[in-house]
């Protein structure tokens, strides 16, 4: 496992879905008060950035913006269809005000 730091927590809007690229791979961060969420950026369904969809703060879920799946941020999860497959998860760390993620 190799740790990346990936942003700093200021430059997340609480709340609100942030792309960043990680070793090739696109990553969805997601700021919800103190912690932060990080999961794959391209939905299980169709090739469609999830950073571009919704937070849904109550149900902790980020919504694919065109077919309307929603993926827990926990487990990557898809909480309803069309999506069946799970998005990647990545743990996270804060340190210092910064944002690091763990990557293989």
């Amino acid at each position: 496992m190799t740790v990346v730091r990936v942003a700093s927590i200021d430059e997340l809007d609480d709340g609100a879905p942030h792309r960043v690229d990680v070793d090739g791979r696109s990553v969805a961060l997601v700021r919800l008060g103190a912690d932060v969420y990080a999961l794959g950026d391209r939905c299980s369904h169709a090739d469609v950035s999830l950073s571009e969809g919704e937070v849904d703060e109550d149900e902790c879920s980020l919504e694919c913006p065109k077919h309307g799946s929603t993926f827990d941020l926990k487990t990557g999860t898809p909480n309803s269809l069309p999506a069946v497959r799970p998005v990647p998860t990545y743990a996270v760390e804060i340190r210092d005000g910064d944002v690091y993620l763990e990557v293989s």
